[in-house]
């Protein structure tokens, strides 16, 4: 009894940090919530006015020096950065707004470069189809990058739209009524050549050109991606070689099926083995 008595002063403290927000608190609150969520939307566009106004030309020969050395960013890294800013501007013109889906009246909008990157190769009333239904999937709030992948998916399925994955994307293969990809489904690949409605991908053992509804985006970062690129040469190498066990192919097919963006300690220990093995002599 004592005990909780002692406690009633704590759950008081607790009560009183709950308390309302004044209106003026309310709206600074939204306001920097607000800024939270358009950073990467503030960067892309600055990024972008940079490149188009070649205001690197004092410093760098080209854009992609520039951002290199300034920045840290990659190529791809950049270019996913301005492609998020112009998908975030044809939402806004568009005038996507769900009132129903936000007790506030804001637009329901894109948090993050992740949720927006599947949108960026749709045309602007595409991106705004998917994005509404990836609003409702995840229940009237910013869905996830997962969510508006699967809904792009499901609509180039159905309307053949454009291909939106790009090159050293890595997909996973899933063999619905494909008899080429049997034994592929869940293996990973790295996008190497990216047509109008197919993709060829490296996989563990090989190249294999399939269409888009036969691949799914494990939505990794631009350093994850350079990371499966670095762990897929290493298995085309060993495949190369003519030292090549039964033990070992095996081992490489399970890496082959990795559903994580990096190698364990014991993996990276096996693979390290399996390319000593191969690389002397027999």
């Amino acid at each position: 009894m004592l005990q909780e008595i002692l406690v009633l002063p704590e759950i008081a403290e607790q009560l009183a940090e709950l308390a309302e927000l004044t209106d003026s608190e309310q709206s600074d609150r939204l306001y920097l919530e607000r800024r939270v969520e358009r950073a990467f939307y503030e960067a892309g566009k600055a990024l972008m006015e940079l490149r188009d106004r070649r205001l690197y030309r004092s410093t760098h020969k080209t854009f992609e020096e520039y951002c290199r050395d300034r920045f840290g960013y990659t190529r791809m890294a950049a270019s996913y950065k301005i492609a998020a800013a112009t998908v975030i501007d044809n939402l806004t013109t568009n005038g996507l707004q769900n009132e129903e889906m936000s007790t506030i009246g804001l637009q329901i909008l894109p948090t993050s470069e992740r949720q927006v990157r599947p949108l960026s190769k749709l045309e602007p009333s595409q991106q705004q189809q998917v994005w509404q239904a990836a609003v409702q999937e995840a229940g009237g709030k910013a869905p996830s990058g997962r969510v508006v992948t699967d809904v792009v998916q499901r609509i180039m399925e159905r309307t053949k739209v454009p291909n939106t994955y790009q090159l050293s994307e890595v997909c996973q293969i899933t063999v619905k009524d494909n008899p080429d990809l049997r034994g592929k489904g869940g293996c990973w690949g790295i996008v190497t050549h990216v047509g109008d409605y197919s993709c060829t991908v490296m996989t563990w053992d090989g190249e294999y050109t399939v269409r888009t509804d036969h691949l799914k985006s494990m939505n990794y970062t631009d350093s994850e991606c350079q990371d499966m690129q670095s762990i897929s040469t290493r298995i085309n190498t060993i495949r190369n070689s003519d030292n090549l066990e039964e033990a070992a192919d095996a081992v490489l097919k399970h890496l082959g099926k990795l559903k994580r963006p990096y190698l364990t300690g014991l993996e990276e220990k096996m693979l390290n083995l399996i390319e000593i093995e191969c690389s002397t002599p027999s």
